[in-house]
């Protein structure tokens, strides 16, 4: 964990300076920390001049004895100012490691109903909360702006290919021209409820009174034959036995 927190906050900077004869050269900053240690460091063409000893709180310098003499800047201000620095970077680290933003998917609502609607005749709506992470939904029934509890279901949530979840709620009714229906879906990745509206209009088709009429006259028609038949049957023996 340290030797990632070092890493993330590890700063560089660099220039570069030379001539036609000397050619180039690379100088800079290392600004470095992890829970226990800082690093404030000059380099030059990758190797350390001087750094700040947070122990004893002054400015070292970083070359062998036999180098030439050279005066050492003082990085007190700077490196203080960066062990500060490093602090608040580490606790920000700190927090987004330990509670990284949940990932949410936000639900997609339909509704529709389970069979072909005809008036009068039982039915149920089928509201499906589709491609949402993670559970749970809350889903809420009306009817003709009145809330509905009876009748409704809510299904195991079943796991998409892609990992995310979908869930079914139903509602039992019976259609009656006029009558709105609506489904409301909350989930914390919604800003809002998303709500669908369904309602029973006059291209609904009603049961046939004709139909049963004519349903009617034939089961009447049948048993009058019946009827005849057997008061046929019957006179046939008398006329026999006579």
């Amino acid at each position: 964990m340290d030797e990632m927190l070092t890493f993330i906050v590890h700063i560089l900077t660099v220039g570069a300076v030379g001539s036609q004869l000397t050619g180039f050269h690379r100088f800079g900053l290392i600004q470095g920390c992890d829970e226990s240690s800082y690093d404030f460091s000059a380099v030059f063409d990758g190797e350390k001049l001087v750094y700040y000893d947070y122990v004893e709180e002054r400015t070292v310098s970083a070359l062998p004895e036999f180098a030439d003499p050279a005066i050492i800047p003082d990085f007190s201000k700077e490196a203080k100012r960066w062990q500060n620095t490093c602090k608040q970077l580490l606790d920000i680290v700190n927090q987004g490691c330990e509670n990284p933003p949940e990932e949410l998917e936000a639900p997609w609502v339909s509704l529709y109903s389970k069979m072909e609607v005809k008036l009068r005749v039982s039915n149920s709506l089928v509201c499906r909360a589709s491609s949402f992470f993670p559970q749970p939904v809350t889903v809420f029934w009306t009817k003709n702006n009145l809330n509905v509890t009876e009748g409704v279901s809510l299904g195991p949530y079943y796991q998409n290919s892609d990992g995310t979840l979908s869930v079914f709620s139903t509602l039992g009714f019976t259609p009656e021209l006029g009558d709105i229906y609506s489904c409301t879906v909350e989930h914390r990745a919604l800003e809002g409820p998303q709500t669908r509206i369904w309602e029973v209009d006059t291209e609904v088709e009603e049961p046939s009174v004709f139909a049963t009429v004519l349903c009617v006259v034939e089961l009447c028609l049948g048993i009058s034959g019946i009827i005849a038949g057997v008061v046929l049957i019957i006179k046939g023996k008398q006329t026999l036995n006579s």
